[in-house]
């Protein structure tokens, strides 16, 4: 019977965390999880209790803040076209101030040059300034 609470509690807590967002009611849900396989060997409501106090504390205190750090990192996928900025691709058309082709990465992008005045010919590299739309402003490999 002790088992199924703390299955309840387990699963009660780890939906309140989708309202919480810091890991906190999740961890504690996973500690709950532990007890829960403790009362499935039929031990006493102590040891239960202190699997739960044990396996809260050892949750919150080392995996948490691993959690948190690792949640609050920029850039771990960013998919938008700000991630190229910087890029090195190979011109596959000549590129000047209105018009031309690089391969930025496996994809083949319209670029134009920072400088208007400035021609990039074929196969040389460049690097990405920024992205204008869907044209990519490109200036000397640096």
């Amino acid at each position: 019977m002790g088992a199924m609470v703390w299955l309840i509690a387990a699963v009660l807590l780890a939906a309140l965390e989708l309202l919480a967002g810091d890991f906190t009611l999740l961890l504690l849900g996973g500690a709950a999880l532990t007890a829960a396989g403790v009362g499935v060997l039929d031990v006493p409501l102590w040891v239960e209790i202190g699997t739960f106090a044990l396996s809260s504390l050892g949750l919150l205190v080392f995996v948490r803040p691993v959690l948190r750090r690792r949640s609050q990192l920029t850039g771990l996928l960013d998919t938008s076209p700000r991630a190229l900025i910087g890029a090195s691709a190979t011109v596959v058309e000549d590129v000047d101030g209105t018009a031309g082709q690089i391969r930025l990465e496996r994809d083949i992008w319209t670029a134009r040059s920072l400088d208007p005045s400035h021609r990039f010919t074929e196969g040389e590299q460049v690097n990405v300034v920024t992205i204008d739309g869907a044209v990519a402003v490109v200036w000397k490999e640096i």
